[in-house]
């Protein structure tokens, strides 16, 4: 990232200049701008490519005194920070604070300009909303929360069962390191990849040499191609003489997990949660594991120093204004960032309503952060909550299900400007939430296919509908 940093250049009226302690400010304001108007909105021509983005009236339909300040931060919710710190102004133009409204946003985004409550027209919604700007810029969070980059270990008695059944030693030395190391921290043993089948084709001859060519062309001559992990491939065509060094060059590199994180900094400071579901399963008298679930979840220990590292959530965060009605679909594990939100909106005291929409199989098991969420539902923080269980009853009962049953409240809170976020499975869940908001658009407003359609479209574009799907 480039930073760029404009020292200031203030122009400072003496004390005996005769004005009042009010007026030199502003006329200090005033002629600082005027001397350096031109380094806030050209562009330098050398690198135009890596200039910000400033604030001007040419593409601020947002520059409009009548609209409120929700209005004006919802237009500006997608527009870069100097024009969000435009649209927290007043949109008079009046002078008082020594520029203009689009001035001042640029003054205060180079970094020329410190004081934060020159907005007099704006008072202190205006200050308060231009300061968490700047805050949130400086950290770089923007009301996003991020998803954590986890670098798991695989199980290590999966790793000694592949050493086994190749008949090598843990202790064999490739590239310097054991191989149980590698095999532990370096490489994934997950599905076979491509690469081990025509290894294997390398070094079999017959029906197994065709058999393993053919699935490193994506063919299944046996049916079993969906199941075949590092292990059951070299049972499958076992036993093997390969060599410790090609078969680590065979396999593909462990790659980090990202999850989404279920707190907030702001009310829990120096604390990450995860929301992690410990993957198990059996195939052929198999247990296979999720990698990072089970290594979160059962081979760590508290203390215990981890790999990890932060990623923003891009285009997946709170409503900038926190007066605006959030709505939230989170079954299962999707709940974790909903979570944050929430713990966010408690620590700010936003005025917004906050639904949430959250299911799995069986509510006796399954319903994650129970006591917190009845907790939030108590002091009023959660204004909504709608809850679907899949296993409780004869039918199966998810969320998509409870947003039709709903629809026509979901309608009234989109009416008032709701943002609607979905969060989890993207195969099937993700797809369902969205043909049901999609056809309560439809129903409510009395539109066509292409209209409603249209309708949704324009959430996406304006933010107002964000996923975070996986």
């Amino acid at each position: 990232m480039t930073q760029i940093k404009i020292q200031p250049n203030p122009f400072i009226l003496p004390e005996t200049a005769p004005f009042s302690s009010e007026q030199r400010a502003w006329l200090g304001g005033f002629f600082s701008a005027l001397l350096d108007a031109p380094q806030d909105v050209n562009q330098s021509e050398e690198n135009p490519a890596n200039s910000p983005a400033l604030a001007d009236n040419s593409d601020a339909p947002w520059h409009d005194p009548s609209l409120n300040l929700s209005k004006r931060m919802q237009l500006a919710e997608k527009k870069p920070v100097a024009l969000k710190l435009m649209a927290a102004m007043a949109q008079q133009d009046c002078g008082q604070c020594g520029y203009t409204c689009a001035d001042y946003a640029n003054a205060l985004f180079l970094c020329k300009e410190t004081r934060l409550n020159l907005c007099a027209p704006g008072g202190k919604d205006t200050f308060r909303q231009i300061r968490d700007l700047i805050k949130n810029h400086e950290t770089g969070q923007e009301n996003n929360p991020s998803s954590l980059g986890v670098f798991p270990k695989n199980p290590p008695e999966l790793v000694t069962e592949v050493i086994n059944a190749l008949g090598a030693n843990p202790k064999d030395l490739v590239l310097g390191k054991h191989l149980y190391e590698i095999l532990l921290e370096e490489v994934a043993l997950g599905l076979a990849p491509d690469s081990l089948f025509l290894l294997i084709g390398c070094v079999t001859g017959g029906t197994l040499r065709k058999k393993a060519l053919a699935l490193a062309e994506g063919l299944d001559p046996d049916g079993d191609a969906s199941c075949l992990d590092v292990l059951s491939t070299i049972k499958k065509f076992g036993p093997l003489q390969v060599n410790p060094e090609a078969f680590i060059e065979a396999l593909e590199a462990l790659q980090p997990r990202l999850y989404s994180i279920s707190s907030s900094i702001r009310a829990n400071p120096g604390l990450v949660s995860l929301t992690v579901d410990t993957v198990r399963y059996e195939i052929d008298n198999q247990i296979r594991l999720g990698v990072a679930s089970t290594y979160l979840g059962d081979r760590i220990t508290p203390g215990e120093v981890i790999k990890v590292y932060t990623q923003p959530a891009h285009s997946f965060g709170l409503p900038t204004d926190p007066n605006i009605p959030i709505i939230m679909v989170g079954p299962g594990t999707g709940l974790a960032p909903f979570r944050a939100f929430l713990q966010e909106r408690e620590a700010t005291k936003a005025a917004g309503k906050n639904w949430l929409f959250f299911g799995h199989q069986r509510s006796a098991y399954d319903f994650f952060y129970k006591d917190e969420i009845e907790k939030l539902i108590s002091t009023g923080i959660i204004t909504e909550l709608s809850l679907a269980w899949s296993r409780d009853g004869d039918e199966k009962n998810y969320v998509q299900d409870i947003l039709r049953k709903e629809k026509v409240k979901v309608w009234n809170w989109l009416s008032e400007g709701a943002h609607f976020y979905v969060c989890g499975d993207a195969k099937r869940m993700a797809p369902d939430v969205e043909r049901t908001l999609l056809e309560i658009i439809k129903e409510e407003e009395f539109l066509d296919d292409q209209k409603a359609s249209n309708y949704l479209s324009d959430m996406k574009s304006s933010g107002r509908y964000q996923t975070d799907v996986y």
